[in-house]
């Protein structure tokens, strides 16, 4: 049996799913993230937060999805958020340049506050 190295779990609060996730995000665990982000989306959710406060590790496989995702999210009208991010996974985002194009928040209600449409 293979040990699985990454799960997500799920909770929305109106047009906002929060999607945290424990343990190692990489190319072979990455899987699970996308397939409950994907069904948040087919929800109707426009908007993302990641909560990865306790994610410990992140590969390119990781970057990629959190780069996919945020096209998605922003294809229809909302956004990618990151929170709670751990120092080893802040300096992959750091060291990509990807702190720039995401927005990070210290905690998920920062995060979810931000997410929410305004008007």
């Amino acid at each position: 049996m293979t040990e699985q190295i990454l799960t997500v779990s799920a909770t929305t609060e109106g047009p906002v799913t929060v999607l945290s996730a424990a343990g190692e995000i990489d190319h072979d665990s990455r899987q699970s993230l996308e397939d409950a982000a994907e069904a948040a989306l087919q929800d109707g959710s426009r908007s993302l937060v990641l909560d990865l406060g306790a994610v410990a590790f992140c590969d390119s496989g990781g970057l990629s999805l959190f780069v996919d995702l945020h096209k998605r999210t922003t294809t229809r009208g909302g956004r990618l958020h990151l929170a709670s991010v751990q120092p080893a996974v802040t300096a992959v985002l750091l060291a990509t340049n990807l702190d720039r194009l995401l927005p990070v928040h210290a905690t998920v209600g920062e995060a979810v506050a931000a997410a929410r449409p305004t008007g």
